[in-house]
């Protein structure tokens, strides 16, 4: 399997860092990677990150179902995490939350019929003392309001939001 040169680039780094005998450290990092270019953690994906790594398929397949982040389908193109967990959930995560997926006509781990985004309930994203807080793709959102949430879903629409694109 190959990747784009950029990320061909960063994997060849990120193997060269590692010390003889702990490429196996190097399985996360990776996965996240390719993931990022091909949207998912496909079947293909793993035998590639095992021949790459010299780990077993089970290797692999446990870290994939570990890992909530790793994902077996894509995601939308902007993916949005919305943290529940009891910090953010006393100043209105579960509500915000129950307002995404009604303005996106989607549930958890959804995705909208555009591929434009999808969505989850994620338990933290470390930003307790800002909450609301949530994710889009790599950038986070703090004291997010329903109103907060729209806005940014409608300049992501525009595609004049600040999220990364995958």
């Amino acid at each position: 399997m190959k990747f784009s040169e950029q990320t061909e680039a960063r994997l060849a780094r990120l193997i060269e860092s590692r010390p003889p005998g702990h490429l196996r450290s190097a399985l996360v990092p990776m996965l996240l990677f390719i993931q990022d270019e091909v949207g998912a953690i496909t079947p293909e994906v793993v035998e590639e990150v095992c021949q790459r790594l010299g780990v077993s398929r089970r290797d692999v397949e446990e870290v994939v179902s570990y890992y909530s982040m790793l994902r077996r389908k894509p995601a939308g193109r902007y993916h949005i995490q919305i943290c529940t967990n009891i910090s953010c959930m006393l100043v209105g995560g579960a509500e915000l939350f129950e307002h995404a997926c009604r303005k996106l006509g989607i549930g958890h781990h959804g995705v909208t019929e555009d591929g434009m985004f999808s969505l989850e309930e994620v338990e933290c994203i470390g930003a307790c003392c800002w909450g609301p807080a949530m994710q889009v793709n790599y950038d986070y959102h703090h004291h997010v309001t329903p109103e907060v949430f729209d806005r940014l879903i409608e300049q992501l629409r525009d595609n004049g939001g600040k999220a990364r694109e995958r």
